[in-house]
């Protein structure tokens, strides 16, 4: 899995060989940037999200279907799950940064 992200130096890490602690900060600071990168996708999602929940309560007020209900019953939970998931990443985020300030 690694090997596919950065190839050698990921070798390096998982054991291959050794690896300086330049390599391994470089590393660490290409996962920060895909954490990012996802971060920035989660964020993007969760706009998506709250618009498709503006616009399903704008056109179904005052319907008392059970189908309607679900969905925004499950529009509500993507949103919560990716609150929680951008949680997850900041705090993964700063547990690879203090990491790395300590090598």
């Amino acid at each position: 899995m690694f090997t596919t992200c950065c190839g050698r130096l990921c070798d390096k890490i998982l054991g291959v060989s050794s690896v300086s602690v330049a390599e391994l900060k470089s590393a660490i600071e290409s996962a920060l940037q895909q954490v990012k990168d996802g971060q920035a996708a989660i964020t993007a999602a969760s706009q998506h999200v709250e618009t498709a929940q503006g616009t399903l309560g704008a056109i179904t007020q005052g319907s008392g279907h059970e189908s309607v209900a679900s969905a925004q019953a499950a529009l509500a939970q993507a949103a919560t799950e990716l609150e929680q998931s951008l949680a997850a990443t900041f705090a993964a985020s700063e547990q690879a940064e203090s990491y790395a300030a300590t090598l």
